[in-house]
């Protein structure tokens, strides 16, 4: 055995940090982590997970790699067997998968091959020498969870999250030399100030705006919240247009400079609005205060050597979310709770001890709501956070929080919520019933400036090409985002210049998309969906709601996509209760109804919660993390990209196809890509309309099949495919 073990040498050869101080530093910096969530049995896990991780760098084999040789040396199984024998299971997962992620645990047939947890406690190790000296406390199940359950999965997961942040950060600043610019900006008592000197011009101003009255109502309640109530579980029920994106970050900062809380952490739902979110948070707080984490922020698109220190200082605090506020996409969130890698884990720990705010929280998708709640449950539970539930359609959580966290109350922020509704109602609704298409499109060209949004694309293109040229417009995921950003602009332009502005659009125009139309129309859909349109109509509440409709329509002879068959279903038993459809008592009812016809079973559909609370222990006595991982796709589409050489994409595709890969070069290209379903993805390939890439991309070779309009055509003339 070497005389002084090392953990690493510097690129330059010289420099080298031993392994004693290397453990020293990762346990230290992992139970400070831990501190965040109050839980001094996190702490002491983190601590201790901490001084055993690289335990197997202790042996000769590791130290030859280190110097150089090529000899394959697992350093992990080590220091995890030493906690598995002492009872520390969390401990012993967090070390076993430090760097290959959180294993499955197994079973106790698993042999040493397998690389589950058990399996790895049955492995030959090399001899190793310890370096650090520390008694391995007896694990005591009074201070930790028990080796199974949904909440052990979770703690786990915390823990695992401290280890690998300061895992990460130590090796860093040995590697640079120096600590690298981390944990930065003001702090949330600062912030807090900020805010409140936005507020207080809004509350003080006197200019008489209609809908100024009540948005002050609002904000006033959810600061009147923040300052006097403790952590919990929060709805924040606020009809379209009452300001709630100020109001409930006003709450978060100031309950989290009341109660010393360390972040607030802002979830949307969509890609489409997070960069109006940012910038909006930016202007009242400092851009250097907020970190937009999403694939297309500015700072995710640059290379190393284009960035800025304000952009590289974003990438750091990125990989941990080391920020006073943070701005985050919902499949960011949730899927970084479920994942079992390193690099999607490390955050986590962060998550302890902030405020969440969960934009349109209707929009978590069913299949997976239960997971998504039981996550929200545990945070508030066990980890000091705040969540809250923002939306104007608030869904029907109540009984299932109430399964998965009975001891957790869902409380209003809004004073008088339901009596807002009709304070703030700005539209009407009513109901066309069947609707020829040709009819339909006679309707919109009619009219100078309307919204008409389908549940197709197909339909979407088929309207547009009926309507008069002059300000028509096409909004659909067939558009790449740069076009569908373009579009955008032009049609808020045109409606605040009072021209012509008629625009067909799918879905994608409810994810929050800030528009004012005097006149909307809405195929049939779930509740929620017609209302999020109803959103854009009169949204500043300058006319009448008599004089704003929003017309909901059947197409004749076309048949409801099957994903919406439920939905359309839960509507219509609401409509036979003769309940206005803009109140939340038919909200409530609406998803209730959902719940009820979709069936318990479909809302954790890919049965994530059993993988990590085993129900059988002669079968499987700890979680599966990496099943669990595997299964949890927020975003489960099989669809395959279709990248544009147009614009800034044309060099970037060149660019691609000479094997100039980075992960800045595919984000910047998802800016000009479009997503398709496999059959059309190999309708285009047989077409020769595009040439591959890989088995789910290509590059469209046939432009004239991409309209800057309509967006994509992906029923071209088949012909002879290309590959490269």
């Amino acid at each position: 055995m070497s005389t002084t073990l090392l953990a690493h040498i510097g690129e330059d050869g010289q420099r080298t940090q031993t392994l004693a101080e290397h453990l020293t530093n990762v346990g230290q910096m992992a139970h400070k982590f831990a501190r965040s969530s109050g839980s001094d049995a996190l702490a002491e896990d983190a601590a201790l997970a901490g001084l055993h991780h690289d335990d197997g760098k202790g042996s000769d084999a590791f130290q030859r790699r280190l110097l150089g040789s090529s000899e394959q040396v697992d350093h992990s199984t080590a220091g995890a067997q030493v906690l598995l024998k002492q009872g520390r299971v969390a401990a012993a997962f967090a070390v076993a998968g430090h760097h290959s992620g959180l294993p499955d645990g197994g079973t106790t047939n698993d042999t040493a091959d397998d690389p589950t947890l058990l399996g790895r406690a049955k492995r030959a190790v090399e001899p190793w020498q310890s370096v650090v000296a520390v008694a391995v406390p007896e694990f005591s199940p009074a201070r930790s969870p028990g080796v199974s359950g949904y909440a052990h999965s979770f703690y786990t997961r915390m823990l695992y999250s401290c280890l690998v942040d300061a895992d990460f950060l130590d090796t860093e600043s040995f590697m640079r030399g120096s600590p690298a610019p981390r944990g930065e900006g003001a702090s949330i008592a600062e912030l807090c100030k900020k805010m409140q000197s936005q507020a207080a011009r809004w509350l003080d101003s006197g200019d008489g705006k209609a809908m100024n009255a009540p948005r002050n109502q609002i904000l006033r309640s959810c600061l009147r919240h923040g300052a006097s109530d403790e952590r919990g579980l929060y709805t924040l029920t606020v009809p379209t247009g009452g300001g709630k994106t100020f109001a409930s970050l006003a709450f978060a900062l100031t309950q989290a400079s009341a109660l010393k809380m360390d972040r607030v952490i802002y979830i949307i739902p969509y890609t489409s609005i997070i960069d109006q979110t940012v910038d909006t948070f930016a202007q009242y707080l400092g851009a250097e205060n907020v970190l937009g984490h999403y694939s297309s922020a500015d700072y995710q698109l640059k290379e190393t050597g284009q960035m800025t220190e304000l952009d590289y200082r974003r990438a750091l605090a990125s990989e941990n979310w080391d920020a006073p506020v943070v701005v985050t996409t919902a499949v960011q969130f949730f899927e970084s709770l479920y994942a079992n890698r390193s690099s999607r884990c490390r955050k986590l720990h962060n998550i302890a001890n902030s405020v969440l705010i969960f934009d349109e929280a209707q929009t978590i998708p069913i299949p997976y709501l239960k997971p998504c709640l039981a996550a929200i449950g545990e945070l508030v539970r066990h980890y000091r956070c705040s969540a809250v539930l923002c939306t104007a359609t608030q869904p029907a959580f109540a009984p299932l929080f109430h399964a998965l966290a009975p001891e957790l109350t869902l409380r209003e922020l809004c004073d008088d919520s339901a009596d807002l509704y009709e304070t703030l109602r700005r539209t009407t609704l009513d109901d066309l019933g069947p609707l020829p298409q040709e009819a339909l499109a006679e309707q919109l060209s009619a009219l100078p400036q309307v919204l008409c949004v389908v549940n197709r694309r197909k339909t979407a293109q088929e309207l547009y090409a009926a309507l008069p040229e002059e300000g028509s417009f096409c909004l659909t995921t067939l558009l790449c985002a740069a076009d569908r950003k373009a579009q955008l602009a032009e049609i808020r332009k045109r409606l605040a210049d009072g021209l012509p502005c008629r625009v067909v659009s799918t879905s994608l125009i409810e994810a929050g998309v800030d528009v004012d139309f005097p006149t909307a129309f809405r195929e049939i859909a779930g509740l929620d969906s017609i209302l999020q349109t109803a959103g854009r109509c009169n949204r500043e509440g300058r006319r009448p709601a008599a004089e704003s409709p929003v017309h909901i329509f059947e197409l004749e002879g076309s048949r409801p996509p099957a994903l919406l068959s439920n939905n359309i279903s839960a509507l219509r038993y609401v409509l036979r209760k003769k309940l206005d459809l803009q109140s939340p008592k038919a909200t409530t009812l609406y998803f209730k109804t959902l719940y009820q016809i979709k069936g318990n079973e479909t809302l954790d559909q890919k049965r994530i919660l059993p993988l990590l609370d085993p129900q059988d222990p002669k079968y499987q006595l700890y979680p599966s993390f990496a099943t669990a991982a595997e299964r949890f796709q927020l975003i489960d589409t099989p669809t395959k990209t279709i990248y544009l050489p147009i614009d800034a994409g044309k060099d970037l595709c060149d660019r691609l196809q000479q094997g100039f890969l980075s992960r800045s070069l595919f984000r910047r290209l998802g800016m000009y890509s479009v997503e398709v379903y496999p059959d059309s993805y190999d309708t285009l390939i047989r077409a020769g309309a595009a040439v591959q890439v890989d088995e789910h991309s290509a590059i469209l070779t046939k432009l004239d099949l991409y309209s800057r309009k309509t967006g994509l055509n992906c029923t071209p003339e088949e012909g002879s495919a290309f590959f490269c």
